[in-house]
């Protein structure tokens, strides 16, 4: 308040910067912090100060980036770049002349002042610097950095490689006119005695390897071993760095002929990097093995992000599902930035998908050394090592499987907590070999000590037993139906146990098993189980609470397998459903006509509770009629279906399918209103909201008949263009051709004239889709349509 009250005053950012600059007296913290209230100052309202104050400021920056304190020198370039970014580097012409200059001095202050400054400028302001609004003042600059790369000062060579790296990504013509000095001058820095150096260095080589490759080739060999040298660094930063070099490496077309003869040197190195330091022991409370009963700081939860529905359809083949991203790595929370330990597991990974088998004979001594090593630190990057390589490598680990998932399982129960939880991880990864086992060998015991880990002391263990159990269900599937009530005993026990951060995580693991053995959850035995707990934590909740958000979704798998099973839970649950996405469209109007007394709404409560509500009109069929007949659920529908966010309507148009499918008899009334909309959003630059649009339109088809005819020329030319368009997902290429095939089906005299237009694309589309009712209805379309023009398919 005092500081709002001091800057009434015109002339107190004045007294700021005299402070900052004038004030020798006052200790090194107040003169910095008066320059970063100026900083914040200028950032909130640059354009109102007087112009002689604006000008007072420039000139006492310049004058000032030379002080003897290392700290002042920082703040006054922060200052510099922070007025610089506000627009001003074109209103102040001398700037860069005047740094450039100030680079010159013989003084090491005034040198480093002005670089560090430089430093700051180019970091914020890259592209303007390359720009024809500043006439591309880079062809001066680069030359003048590069002269800097053999300065006797460590901190100077360093701001000069940080300078011109801020260019590269961009390729800057300034950059690329004078890349082969730039490559020569970056060699001459390769084994600089100064760490910032060096990691500076290693930082130009990988983005070099993603822009310039072609440059590198040359120097491969040497760039390689330079880099083996420096993933060992000493520093951990500098290794860290080298160390996306290997990453970076496995993304490039030449990776396996430059690598294959390093590989030998590499794999051990990137081993060793993945054992855990003694700094990341003390921040992951490593010795800390029970803290079941210590509750988390709101900080440890990470925000989550609720996906949409999107409606698809089932395959023929059986390949395992693809990795989603963000799967790779074991997860360290409260090591959430990128670390060595990281970094050396991703590029394995990587490297593992490039080279396959061909890694193993360079890593599988060094693995049995490491899986059977006394100190527990060693075990446990083996453990890692072995899930890193598990999506690579699986062809040409199956032999060995048969002994080492065993070894693994008995590792669950090591007693240090960080080996427990790296094990659950590892053996997620091997969960897809595991249950093409027969269930006795490897199943069984597999998820006897996963559900143990899921009641572990440890909360670290517990979120890993969690996420590992969830990835077991998805692989298993069905085959878990005679262990149910044993799964079932283990989560509900878990409600009870968890803190918050793991419940979060354990609704996942619930919601996944209802999607997993589907109509098999739904005994009077299972539903006593579960349900109970679900609801309490359902009661328990605020309308606007987030864990909100995993409650419903895993609700909603529940009410999709239980089916006439969730009957007696469903009236309060739709109703709040409806509640929170009603809400979810008056807030908008409340917030623009009184925004200081309403805030803006979270569209992702509507989102989750229409898909909740799909979920029980899939789960409920029919049952959900009398719940819709006393709703406004399909006023509620017209508007989120028009919404301006994507993910609304997407979750809509599911929600209006299933309800088609469920009690027609509710939407037929409105069918009128609702076309236009669904017709108008069969846009595919929105792939999801086009896809549900898509499939909604088929399923109102089977239920409109013949009636369905004045509706034809609303939807059929952009159906047929999204069949034809170039790189479209298989997934709305399916939903595309069966509504194709459906509305032929019903209006067969007004599609069949197109034929030509699609039936070639609408064969290729659906060829791997397996028998169901949608592609029955479908190809019974074609063949009314073949009838109809038999001349549209002789092609």
């Amino acid at each position: 308040q005092q500081l709002q009250q001091l800057n009434q005053f015109p002339d107190f950012n004045n007294y700021l910067i005299f402070v900052l600059t004038r004030l020798k007296s006052e200790d090194e913290p107040t003169r910095s912090l008066s320059g970063l209230i100026l900083k914040n100052n200028v950032r909130a309202g640059y354009q109102s100060f007087p112009p002689s104050v604006a000008a007072f400021i420039k000139q006492e920056c310049l004058r000032s980036l030379g002080d003897a304190s290392a700290l002042i020198r920082a703040t006054v370039g922060i200052l510099i770049t922070t007025i610089a970014s506000k627009g001003e580097l074109q209103m102040w012409p001398e700037l860069l002349p005047q740094l450039c200059e100030l680079l010159n001095s013989e003084d090491y202050n005034t040198c480093e002042g002005a670089f560090g400054a430089l430093q700051k400028i180019c970091e914020d302001s890259s592209e303007l610097l390359d720009s024809d609004a500043l006439a591309r003042p880079l062809h001066v600059l680069i030359p003048k950095f590069l002269q800097f790369f053999k300065h006797c000062s460590p901190k100077i060579r360093s701001h000069a490689v940080a300078c011109v790296n801020q260019f590269i990504m961009d390729r800057a013509q300034a950059l690329m006119d004078n890349i082969d000095t730039f490559i020569e001058h970056l060699f001459a820095l390769a084994v600089d005695e100064d760490a910032e150096v060096r990691r500076n260095v290693c930082r130009a080589l990988v983005m070099l390897l993603e822009v310039r490759v072609d440059r590198l080739i040359p120097h491969m060999h040497s760039i390689i071993q330079y880099m083996l040298q420096r993933t060992r660094d000493s520093d951990e930063n500098v290794a860290l760095e080298a160390c996306e070099f290997w990453l970076t490496l496995a993304e490039q077309p030449i990776c396996k002929e430059v690598l294959t003869a390093h590989l030998v040197q590499l794999i051990p190195i990137l081993v060793n990097g993945m054992k855990y330091s003694e700094i990341d022991i003390i921040l992951l409370k490593g010795d800390v093995e029970e803290d079941e009963a210590v509750p988390d700081s709101e900080q440890d939860i990470k925000p989550r992000f609720h996906k949409s529905r999107t409606v698809t359809l089932p395959h023929e083949e059986t390949r395992p599902p693809e990795p989603e991203d963000g799967d790779d790595e074991d997860d360290d929370d409260t090591l959430s930035d990128w670390n060595l330990r990281k970094c050396s597991a991703a590029a394995l990974d990587v490297l593992a998908n490039v080279f396959r088998e061909e890694l193993l004979p360079h890593l599988l001594l060094l693995l049995k050394e490491l899986l059977f090593h006394p100190e527990w630190v060693v075990k446990e990057s083996g453990i890692l090592v072995l899930g890193a390589i598990a999506e690579g490598c699986m062809q040409g680990m199956v032999p060995y499987l048969p002994e080492l998932v065993p070894h693994l399982v008995g590792c669950l129960a090591h007693r240090r907590a960080l080996v427990r939880s790296i094990a659950c991880w590892t053996l997620s990864r091997y969960a897809h070999w595991v249950v093409a086992q027969p269930p006795e060998l490897y199943l069984r015991p597999l998820m006897t000590e996963l559900l143990k880990r899921v009641l572990d002391g440890n909360k670290r263990v517990q979120e890993a037993a969690c996420s590992a159990f969830a990835t077991l269900e998805e692989e298993a599937c069905t085959e878990l139906v005679p262990y149910l009530s044993f799964i079932l005993d283990t989560l509900v026990f878990a409600f009870g146990k968890y803190q918050h951060k793991n419940l979060l995580i354990l609704y996942d693991a619930i919601g996944t098993l209802a999607d997993s053995v589907g109509h098999h959850l739904n005994q009077p035995e299972y539903i006593q189980k579960l349900m109970p707990p679900l609801i309490h934590k359902w009661n328990e909740l605020q309308d606007e609470d987030k864990d909100l958000f995993p409650l419903l979704e895993c609700l909603s798998s529940v009410a999709t397998a239980l089916q006439s099973g969730f009957l007696p839970y469903c009236e309060p649950v739709y109703q709040r459903c409806v509640t929170l996405a009603s809400a979810g469209t008056c807030r908008p109007q409340m917030h623009t006509q009184q925004p200081e007394r309403f805030e803006a709404p979270d569209k992702d409560f509507m989102i989750v509770a229409l898909d909740l509500l799909s979920g029980l009109a899939e789960g409920l069929g029919g049952h959900v009629e009398p719940l819709v007949a006393r709703s406004n659920v399909m006023t509620l529908l017209f508007q989120c279906m028009q919404d301006t966010m994507p993910e609304v309507r997407q979750s809509s148009f599911a929600l209006l399918g299933d309800l088609t499918k469920a009690c027609f008899v509710h939407v037929k009334p409105c069918i009128g209103e609702f076309l236009p909309i669904l017709g108008a959003n069969l846009n595919p630059e929105f792939i999801s909201v086009c896809n549900n649009a898509a499939w909604a339109i088929g399923e109102i088809c089977m239920h409109l008949g013949a009636e369905m005819q004045p509706y034809v020329p609303m939807v059929l030319s952009n159906l047929v263009e999204i069949i034809n368009r170039p790189n479209t997902p298989k997934t709305l290429l399916e939903n595309t051709a069966i509504t194709i095939g459906r509305l032929g089906f019903v209006c067969p005299q007004e599609v069949a004239p197109s034929l030509p237009q699609f039936i070639r694309p609408w064969c290729t589309s659906l060829r791997n889709i397996r028998d169901n009712e949608e592609k029955d209805s479908a190809f019974r379309g074609i063949c009314v349509m073949i009838g109809v023009n038999p001349g549209g398919v002789v092609q």
